[in-house]
């Protein structure tokens, strides 16, 4: 009796929690089924800079391997030759011309809602009137973490952000659970710890800690904290973006590698791109452990193009005016002793880099792992954009479009999966503003073909359409524009039809312009050049007469500083010598650095001097030991403008010494 009883009471209570217990079973195996997403992102990687892609010179294994795995793209493209706008179009899948976000602006202050599309007035001297860019992603908007959050998904987002300045456009703002980021980002203000951020949530770590290793470890606790639950992880690494910090201990082994291509040598780049490959190596190593390995996706890419603009020999100067104390003066100057005058990396064959619209400001590496959906060691040539990945990720997911969501962007699982391709006619990249050195432009890419429009000529930019064969000339050598008229008016029309469909704004004439207005700038900026006498003023308004070089203070710390030392063959001391017209009183103070020195020191090398009311006169002694390179001036200005007609710089002893060196500030 008592043992039926038992068996009855237990059938009840079966009977009682099955629903319930069924119901948990097929949750845990509904989350089970669901995969993980990694997107692991490089900031200025380019398509050559990974062993896979052609490299011979950067080593990438944990990238290589990575690729073995999946499926590797040739024709992947970034929405945008600069770094916002593409992270803006992997939230969103739309292109970044469509949101109005086209350049790298998202650590300045937001642009106001309200604000019109295009200014009011630009200078006569530019041609165009370019639209405004915003500067942060808008709140409005639906983004790929806040369709995962809404699936049930874990949101963790490391690393760069780069799309918005205050905490209100931050990545808890727009659908991450964890973030671990500093602001503002271009780049982190130091790759070591202390790492100097402003604000975000980068606590520092030990002294010397290494932030795309520390990055790491904060994605790793992510991915232990999930293991149960699927996640979206972004690991978006500052690296390879300046300021290039590097560890030394990497950047050695590359000092003297020689690239066999002859075409990549930077120790530096190279080190720092070991740094990223090992982060994805231990993200890889650690969903092993876990058993996650076969339910997640990892997306790799980069931003845009490779950087070979900063610290070539046509950027010598950069850094000359940065303060002692300052990071950045250190940075520059680490650079210089493991890389000289060196390009970050070279994207050979491609033309150009990062912020051009030719394929190496445009083309970057990506690789997609599906296990058990991608085959493994897969290639394709189709071109994709970066505005494809929130359709793609959540088709992979199982997650259902966003209500109200516009994409640019095609869902590539068709592609992935070896089931069909892509019904899509032409992609586009837009950057209106261009820059100092190139105008802005638009490009369509149709099959093997490209078109750049570009909105203004310039010098080395005689034409204003550039018609390419990427199939036949990758390096895009041969402007083929006038030869194929047919094939140029039917890529313009596609454009157009874009422009239109995308609502973009493009640049519009100017009605103030003024083609002599450079001139005249010009010639003003010559004549300041020659009242100088080959200084340099730095927060001084200056200007020449018959009477001298008169000087008056324009913001804080005023000096006026001359590298032009070359020929001085004397070490010091020295004496410096001044004439005013008319009379000055103050106080100031002398600074300098030798030849052997590659940097102002931290502390010392300062001569304090006072100039007596009414003097016309000025002669202080300056302790250098050595010869001298570097020297600042800092006049009397605390109560007004000074005029200097002579500055004699001489031995310092004897006293009727003959001068080394002089300049006579008077017009004749």
């Amino acid at each position: 009796m008592h043992s039926r009883f038992l068996h009855l009471v237990a059938r009840l209570l079966i009977l009682t929690l099955s629903p319930w217990l069924l119901l948990s079973l097929f949750s845990s195996a509904h989350a089970a089924a669901r995969p993980n997403v990694v997107l692991f992102l490089v900031d200025d990687m380019g398509w050559m800079d990974s062993g896979v892609y052609g490299s011979r010179y950067y080593e990438t294994p944990n990238m290589d391997a990575l690729a073995k795995r999946g499926m590797l793209f040739t024709d992947a493209y970034a929405a945008n030759p600069l770094c916002s706008p593409t992270r803006a179009s992997i939230l969103t899948g739309k292109y970044p011309g469509r949101l109005r976000f086209t350049t790298a602006a998202g650590h300045t202050q937001p642009t106001p809602q309200d604000a019109e599309p295009y200014p009011d007035r630009v200078s006569p001297g530019s041609k165009l009137i370019n639209p405004r860019t915003i500067r942060h992603l808008p709140l409005e908007e639906i983004t790929v973490a806040e369709a995962f959050h809404g699936a049930g998904y874990a949101t963790g987002h490391f690393g760069k952000w780069h799309l918005g300045l205050n905490p209100e456009h931050w990545p808890d703002k727009q659908g991450f659970d964890v973030k671990f980021h500093g602001a503002p980002d271009p780049g982190p203000p130091s790759y070591h710890s202390p790492y100097q951020f402003k604000a975000g949530n980068v606590v520092d770590g030990p002294d010397g800690e290494y932030i795309t290793d520390r990055l790491t470890d904060e994605a790793l606790k992510f991915v232990e904290a999930n293991r149960d639950r699927p996640f979206l992880l972004h690991l978006w690494q500052y690296g390879v973006h300046g300021p290039w910090g590097h560890k030394e201990e990497l950047t050695r082994r590359f000092a003297n590698k020689k690239d066999p291509r002859g075409k990549q040598d930077n120790a530096i780049m190279a080190s720092m791109l070991k740094s990223v490959d090992e982060s994805l190596g231990r993200l890889v190593a650690k969903l092993e452990e876990l058993k996650l390995t076969e339910r997640t996706i990892i997306i790799f890419s980069s931003d845009n193009g490779g950087n070979i603009h900063s610290n070539i020999k046509s950027d010598r100067k950069r850094g000359a005016n940065i303060r002692p104390d300052h990071p950045k003066y250190a940075q520059i100057a680490d650079y210089r002793k493991w890389a000289g005058y060196k390009a970050p990396t070279n994207n050979h064959p491609l033309r150009k880099g990062k912020a051009w619209l030719y394929e190496g400001g445009i083309r970057v590496p990506l690789i997609v792992v599906w296990p058990g959906k991608v085959e493994a060691g897969a290639r394709n040539a189709t071109p994709v954009s970066s505005i494809d990945f929130y359709p793609t990720m959540i088709s992979m997911a199982g997650i259902g479009k966003p209500q109200g969501q516009v994409f640019d962007g095609l869902n590539l699982v068709p592609l992935l999966t070896g089931k069909g391709g892509l019904q899509r006619d032409a992609l586009f990249n837009y950057f209106p503003g261009g820059g100092a050195t190139k105008p802005g432009g638009v490009t369509v890419r149709e099959g093997d073909w490209k078109l750049i429009r570009w909105y203004e000529t310039g010098p080395g930019f005689p034409e204003l359409l550039e018609l390419y064969n990427l199939k036949d000339d990758l390096g895009e050598t041969k402007n083929l524009a006038s030869g194929r008229p047919d094939k140029v008016q039917h890529l313009n029309k596609l454009i157009a039809a874009w422009v239109k469909r995308a609502d973009v704004k493009e640049p519009k004439p100017n009605p103030a312009y003024d083609p002599k207005f450079r001139q005249r700038q010009n010639a003003r900026a010559k004549a300041a050049d020659n009242d100088l006498k080959g200084w340099v003023a730095k927060s001084v308004r200056a200007s020449a007469d018959k009477n001298g070089l008169t000087l008056e203070a324009a913001g804080k710390a005023p000096f006026i500083a001359n590298v032009q030392f070359q020929k001085l063959k004397r070490p010091g001391p020295y004496r410096l010598e001044v004439r005013f017209a008319g009379n000055a009183s103050g106080a100031g103070k002398i600074q300098w650095r030798t030849t052997e020195q590659e940097r102002f020191p931290d502390q010392g090398q300062v001569q304090p001097y006072a100039v007596a009311a009414d003097s016309k006169r000025l002669s202080v002694e300056v302790p250098v030991e050595g010869l001298l390179r570097h020297i600042r001036f800092y006049p009397p200005l605390a109560d007004g403008p000074v005029t200097i007609q002579t500055l004699r710089l001489l031995p310092a002893k004897p006293a009727d010494a003959r001068p080394l060196i002089g300049w006579d500030f008077r017009k004749k």
